[in-house]
């Protein structure tokens, strides 16, 4: 029986592929994650900080059975985007997984590593690259352009132990994730619906909190969908030792879903009210402890805990004005040629997780 170990399994990539692999006939999954998620049933998940080498080795000590690896942990630094040029954290992440690796390497025979990363591959973060540097769509064919990223350590690190151990190996891009996953560093949704709920509360429409003049073309990717890529790549021989962008597969507008959002959620569409996550949101602290008593919810009554600092910065630049240039899209051509042709439509994904996180008690149901 095929075995996937997930690491980061309380993230926003790690916790849809638990789901994922959990619920696939045939397959077990354990995860490893510092913070331990809600139980994942069917699923196993193991306390452990990838920092810590001598524990690292401990655990993985008797997982000799694992026979595939999906690699979604993260460690961002408070403020995320200075983290992002950061060489300290650079290493931090490429420590973290070697010393998942190295244990495991001794104890299994690996068949399939998949490896989580972004269009920061690109070097759209860069100052020395920027939007100006790229061609557009992006395409995973285009040759890495040098230049600091943990990124390129990680991938380095596994072309070397693939001529010793043998694995096959795909490394994913997908754009901007969206998923039910709290408390993590770069999800928007939670942040969306904390403020929804509280305006609900508060008896106001779902104000557009958008902070450009005018509509910008965007690309989304579904957390579950990343989750199908992921075991489809663990058994598929034409996603050996390749790359792939991932996307829904349509583009969107922040003005064009905002009425869908607002239905899901049970509200009307207010007004335009430009509005700062990072800066406004964390005021109503106050307002989401009583809605949380109110409704018994599931989330934290620590806001910040629930939707994530990092998160709200994130939140912040999704929201904001176009970049210089032309949009930033993504060419997902090579993944649907190579046989994984899954989408999504990016209106449908906000109402499902809006609906799901209801479900879930997380938070307060439409009315």
């Amino acid at each position: 029986m095929p075995k996937v170990l997930i690491a980061g399994a309380s993230g926003l990539v790690g916790n849809a592929a638990m789901h994922h692999f959990a619920g696939l006939s045939g397959w077990e999954a354990v995860g490893v994650s510092r913070r331990v998620p809600p139980a994942i049933p069917g699923a196993t998940v193991v306390p452990l900080d990838l920092l810590d080498a001598e524990a690292c080795k401990a655990a993985i000590a008797g997982m000799g059975d694992v026979t595939h690896v999906v690699y979604a942990a993260l460690q961002e630094a408070p403020g995320l985007f200075q983290g992002w040029l950061d060489e300290e954290l650079i290493e931090r992440n490429a420590t973290m997984l070697r010393n998942l690796c190295e244990p495991l390497f001794e104890v299994a025979r690996l068949e399939h590593i998949s490896l989580l990363h972004g269009t920061k591959a690109y070097g759209v973060h860069h100052p020395s690259i920027g939007t100006a540097g790229l061609r557009v769509p992006l395409r995973e064919r285009e040759p890495r352009q040098e230049h600091p990223n943990f990124y390129f350590e990680q991938e380095d690190y596994l072309w070397d132990k693939q001529r010793t151990h043998g694995f096959a190996m795909t490394m994913f891009r997908p754009t901007v994730i969206y998923g039910g996953a709290w408390g993590n560093n770069m999800n928007p949704l939670p942040v969306i619906a904390a403020y929804a709920a509280l305006l609900r509360e508060a008896g106001e429409p779902l104000h557009f909190p958008g902070r450009s003049a005018e509509p910008v073309v965007r690309e989304a990717v579904d957390a579950d969908l990343v989750a199908s890529a992921l075991s489809w790549a663990a058994t598929s021989t034409g996603a050996r030792d390749e790359t792939y962008n991932l996307t829904n597969g349509d583009v969107f507008s922040w003005e064009s879903v905002w009425p869908g959002i607002a239905r899901a959620l049970g509200m009307q569409v207010g007004e335009h009210r430009p509005f700062s996550f990072a800066k406004e949101l964390p005021d109503r602290q106050g307002g989401w402890e009583r809605l949380v008593s109110k409704y018994g919810l599931a989330a934290p009554a620590n806001l910040l805990e629930f939707v994530g600092e990092n998160s709200l910065i994130y939140t912040d630049m999704l929201f904001a004005g176009p970049r210089p240039g032309v949009p930033i899209l993504n060419s997902t051509i090579k993944a649907r040629q190579a046989g994984f042709a899954d989408c999504m439509d990016t209106e449908d994904m906000f109402r499902k997780w809006l609906l799901r996180l209801a479900e879930e008690n997380v938070i307060p149901p439409a009315e």
